[in-house]
């Protein structure tokens, strides 16, 4: 918790970058945060390392990718420059928000009935939840087999169908952003993205 404290400074290279704390990603509440796990995301055109966080960390992961479609904003701009291109293997979608506080309460009832779906979904990989503060900024995290399992999931499960429906409704994001990356490589200890047992051939 220090060192996100204290680590304000943007690494040479990086044109965006969010210091982000993490969680199952089941109620999206203080009480779903992890204060063991941390994740960084960034954009830049060469590799970023972290030495300072690696000397502290017991375990890291480190997923490499390639921005294949992207919408909406965060913090006021869409931090991905979209490839378009077609991809066949493994792909990661990142979601994050900004809760409108008058509508907090009708997004966190939703939450569990998705979340339970997610946890069952065909050709899920990893999943964790991830946030700019405990509360009020809530993200995820999802690596799938492949583009067809994030698709099925997203738009025939019925809970997050309803969900995406209500969403222009209910007006529960004062900002929000959907991207979906290709991942072109995996690294380190896959268990700290929460990683499905039993699974590790299907990425291989």
């Amino acid at each position: 918790m220090l060192r996100m404290a204290v680590t304000r400074r943007r690494p040479a290279g990086v044109r965006f970058g969010k210091l982000l704390g993490t969680g199952a990603g089941e109620s999206f509440g203080p009480g779903d945060a992890d204060l063991t796990r941390w994740a960084v995301i960034t954009v830049s055109d060469s590799p970023v390392r972290f030495p300072a966080w690696d000397r502290i960390a017991e375990s890291h992961a480190r997923l490499d990718l390639e921005p294949l479609t992207s919408r909406g904003t965060w913090s006021g701009r869409n931090p991905f420059q979209p490839t378009g291109r077609h991809h066949d293997g493994p792909v990661l979608a990142l979601t994050r928000a900004r809760l409108r506080p008058t509508r907090a309460l009708r997004f966190w009832r939703a939450v569990p009935a998705v979340a339970r779906e997610v946890s069952a979904a065909p050709g899920l990989l990893a999943r964790f939840g991830i946030g700019e503060a405990p509360i009020g900024w809530p993200g995820t995290v999802s690596v799938w087999r492949g583009a067809a399992d994030l698709t099925a999931f997203a738009y025939r499960q019925p809970e997050h169908r309803a969900a995406i429906a209500r969403t222009p409704v209910d007006r529960w994001y004062a900002e929000e952003l959907f991207a979906r990356l290709a991942v072109r490589g995996i690294s380190g200890d896959r268990s700290v993205l929460g990683w499905a047992e039993g699974r590790e051939h299907t990425a291989r």
